[in-house]
């Protein structure tokens, strides 16, 4: 009766590098679409399911590593330097939310992100996408008031979430609104603290949604105003909307005649294109410039799956920082909220 032989152990380890190789090879043409895709202009990056792709960038950072430390057992030397390269490129990326963003030049290079600046003063804002009104707004009153919250942003209202909120006692912290909404069923809108100076339905002329603004009067003659922010989202049948509608707050840079802050869901991360066109050299993400990690904001009612896009945002006009930047899971809406103090000078 004969019986099976052993490979011998060199046989088994080269069959083992091989799949190594394979995988490392495999795992490598993934991480260098994902930086194409990154890398693409905005008509381009506009094309069917990249800019749901380019939303994954952070991620594909383990992909490359993966990639490379396959690459490195089994050998392939010429895959190890292209994913290095790759893991080189993809942490620059990422690195101003772990180390703080600073320009050398241009407007940017007068914020400040230090609270204990006796020059700055200090706002505490927040911004939520409530999910068609089913958020909690409980909830979103309870954090108000236990954040200091001074300027709140608000996407997807609708009418009976507003009335829900009010009933929650919103207006005991923040007695000042503006809300308004392009189709009658869903809104933005915007609360604060003080009285909101100049109030408009649409500050940007928005093909998405109605955005409105108010300007909010601070000490020391300093006023700031605030814009409530809601994109189109990128989905089949409409990639050209959702980059149209990005490219549509671009033209707020050539506004100078007030300091803004956006704030709201923009349906894109920093890796955009058209988000980082949008920014400019003018305005900063609060995120990068407090440096202090990743604000995923998205998805945050798939269970064990946990949010893994940034795809809310604080934007910051010249002359101001930001701090404490974070999210905060509350209960009924698909977002986390974005919280932040933000520094003016």
């Amino acid at each position: 009766m004969s019986r099976t032989m052993p490979l011998p152990i060199n046989t088994r380890s080269r069959r083992r590098h091989r799949l190594l190789g394979a995988l490392s090879g495999l795992l490598a043409f993934v991480s260098l679409l994902s930086v194409l895709a990154r890398a693409l202009p905005q008509e381009l990056q506009a094309l069917p399911y990249v800019p749901v792709v380019v939303s994954f960038t952070p991620w594909f950072i383990l992909v490359s590593a993966l990639s490379l430390l396959f690459a490195l057992v089994s050998r392939r030397w010429g895959v190890a330097l292209i994913m290095t390269l790759c893991l080189c490129l993809q942490c620059w990326w990422q690195y101003p939310f772990f180390a703080g963003y600073h320009a050398s030049a241009g407007t940017r290079a007068s914020s400040s992100r230090s609270s204990d600046d006796a020059a700055s003063i200090p706002v505490r804002v927040m911004t939520f996408n409530v999910y068609k009104g089913q958020a909690d707004p409980s909830a979103i009153v309870e954090i108000v008031k236990q954040e200091h919250i001074q300027v709140l942003t608000m996407q997807e209202t609708t009418t009976g979430f507003v009335e829900a909120l009010n009933r929650a006692g919103i207006g005991h912290y923040l007695p000042y609104a503006q809300i308004s909404s392009s189709d009658g069923v869903y809104g933005n809108g915007l609360w604060s603290a003080t009285p909101l100076g100049d109030p408009v339905d649409d500050e940007v002329g928005s093909s998405a949604s109605f955005m409105p603004s108010g300007t909010v009067k601070l000490s020391g003659g300093r006023s700031l105003r605030f814009v409530s922010v809601h994109t189109t989202s990128p989905k089949p049948g409409v990639w050209g909307q959702w980059r149209n509608s990005l490219d549509e707050l671009s033209r707020m840079r050539s506004r100078t005649d007030a300091r803004y802050v956006f704030m709201g869901d923009f349906n894109a991360t920093t890796d955009h294109t058209v988000f980082r066109d949008f920014l400019g050299s003018r305005f900063t993400d609060a995120a990068q410039d407090a440096g202090r990690g990743f604000t995923f904001s998205w998805p945050a009612n798939r269970g064990a799956i946990p949010a893994f896009a940034g795809i809310d945002h604080i934007v910051l006009d010249g002359g101001m920082g930001a701090g404490q930047v974070h999210t905060v899971h509350l209960p009924g809406s698909d977002h986390r909220a974005l919280l932040a103090t933000i520094t003016v000078r």
